[in-house]
């Protein structure tokens, strides 16, 4: 089923190698040592979040090099550098830097031969030093840019933490979505967005947040606009969260086919994912938030491999398989009943 949501946003298509570099600097903490060509960052962009160890195009092949993406050398690539002549050491650099390469990155502490940097000042190639380990470096580093590449869109709902489980609470307006985020707020949960959500697609994952003009608030029909951080303090609220159920409010008249036993197992599709969806009608006096952490735990149980409908179900297949027990009357669960005086 689909739930309305806006159109993806288009992926930014680039990034300045020198905006990378001071948030790689700030935010992840990287030590950024600049060796050749700092300059031309300005000039540099970065187009994708792949990143390329350039050791075939150091042992010569270069026809399937892909110099437009981050050249990452480790101690593999260095050690095989090391292990060739000056003269043949200058001439597969001179090949090397004769592409139009954004950046190069040395991990580890490993360096370069000061006539290797002043080749690549020369061609304008940015050359950055980090004592990080290669592994890490590009396992951040790629986990980074796929976080600033990614599909993002934005959605109509409430998206909250109950027991840890990302539950997005979507309906029409004034369904009273706020009102059961507010109640769970009460009851311990936490909020991470309220009436419009931002969804953010991480391999394969929809990460969502609050925008810079929501974060923190919700808007409650009749009262006004709630400030949760100072009203409930900072427990109350997520900045983030993974989305993993879509529980759908609607009018009892406009939901003619209701899941009754929970073998029928409804999707969203959201930016090409795939989120489990519970549509549940609302009436009076029905209580939603209980229903919401409900909702919750079975998604935990289901996760750890249980599922309630399954086990009931095979509960009366096997009964109706038991020929011998086909005409006989269902039995109390206990076979005795002791006194009970409370």
């Amino acid at each position: 089923m689909s739930i309305d949501y806006q159109e993806a946003i288009p992926k930014r298509e680039n990034i300045k190698l020198s905006d990378l570099i001071r948030q790689l600097r700030e935010r992840m903490e990287f030590d950024l040592q600049p060796c050749a060509a700092e300059s031309h960052a300005e000039n540099k962009f970065i187009t994708e979040a792949d990143l390329h160890r350039p050791g075939l195009a150091l042992a010569g092949y270069t026809d399937l090099f892909t110099y437009h993406r981050i050249q990452v050398i480790g101690n593999t690539e260095v050690d095989f550098v090391n292990s060739l002549s000056p003269a043949k050491r200058a001439e597969v650099f001179d090949k090397l830097l004769n592409f139009d390469i954004p950046v190069i990155f040395l991990t580890d502490h490993n360096k370069l031969d000061q006539s290797i940097l002043d080749l690549a000042d020369k061609k304008n190639i940015p050359v950055y030093q980090t004592s990080v380990e290669t592994t890490k470096f590009m396992f951040l580093l790629r986990d980074f840019l796929e976080d600033y590449f990614a599909l993002q869109t934005m959605l109509h709902g409430t998206m909250v933490d109950v027991y840890g489980i990302g539950i997005l609470i979507s309906g029409k307006s004034g369904i009273g979505k706020s009102e059961v985020a507010l109640d769970l707020l009460e009851r311990g949960h936490r909020l991470v967005s309220d009436d419009v959500v931002m969804l953010t697609k991480k391999s394969n994952v929809l990460l969502a947040s609050a925008t810079e003009m929501n974060k923190h608030f919700m808007e409650i029909r009749g009262l006004g606009i709630v400030d949760v951080m100072s009203m409930f303090g900072i427990r109350a609220i997520r900045y983030q969260k993974r989305l993993e159920v879509v529980l759908k409010l609607a009018l009892w008249e406009d939901t003619p086919n209701i899941n009754r036993t929970g073998l029928n197992h409804d999707h969203a599709t959201i930016l090409g994912t795939k989120i489990p969806l519970i549509q549940l009608p609302v009436t009076p006096g029905k209580n939603i938030t209980v229903i919401a952490e409900v909702i919750a735990m079975n998604h935990l149980l289901k996760h750890y491999g249980y599922d309630a409908a399954e086990a009931f179900q095979k509960k009366i297949k096997a009964h109706i398989n038991d020929k011998s027990k086909v005409h006989e009357m269902p039995k109390r669960a206990i076979e005795y009943f002791e006194g009970d005086f409370e």
